[in-house]
């Protein structure tokens, strides 16, 4: 099951200062991961994984035109 950024953090019923706290970055830097704007890097996304318990491969990352 594929699931957005933004989803993924919904689900777990954290806001983005919440969540950006727990993963370790900035609310701005939360926004641009969600919105497609830039990606995160190994140690953000293993970190996400387990903020939001679950799997890397079942995150969508919007694309850089989205926005």
């Amino acid at each position: 099951m594929s699931i957005t950024l933004k989803a993924a953090r919904v689900n777990r019923n954290l806001n983005q200062k919440d969540a950006a706290k727990l993963i370790g970055v900035s609310v701005s830097t939360l926004q641009n991961y969600e919105s497609g704007k830039c990606f995160p890097d190994v140690p953000i996304i293993k970190a996400i994984e387990r903020v939001y318990k679950i799997h890397y491969a079942d995150i969508i990352f919007l694309p850089l035109d989205n926005a």
